[in-house]
């Protein structure tokens, strides 16, 4: 169990690092414009964490179940 554990590191630092990182892109570009296009930028970083969000949820569930090589299915 500890092994799985050690696994599910790497996919959570990388989510994390990459919505921080969408935040702080789209955040500048936000705070640079007025109008609609405030919101509509908006959109993507918050879409994008989401998407991050359910691919790491999805890797961590493949890590308990023990498929940590996927790609040795294909």
């Amino acid at each position: 169990m500890k092994s799985h554990n050690r696994k599910m590191i790497a996919p959570i630092v990388i989510t994390v690092i990459m919505i921080l990182y969408y935040v702080v892109y789209f955040g500048f570009l936000i705070s640079m414009l007025d109008g609609v296009w405030k919101y509509l930028l908006g959109i993507i970083p918050l879409a994008l964490a989401i998407l991050m969000i359910a691919v790491c949820i999805e890797r961590i569930r493949e890590i308990k179940k023990g498929e940590e090589d996927d790609l040795s299915q294909y």
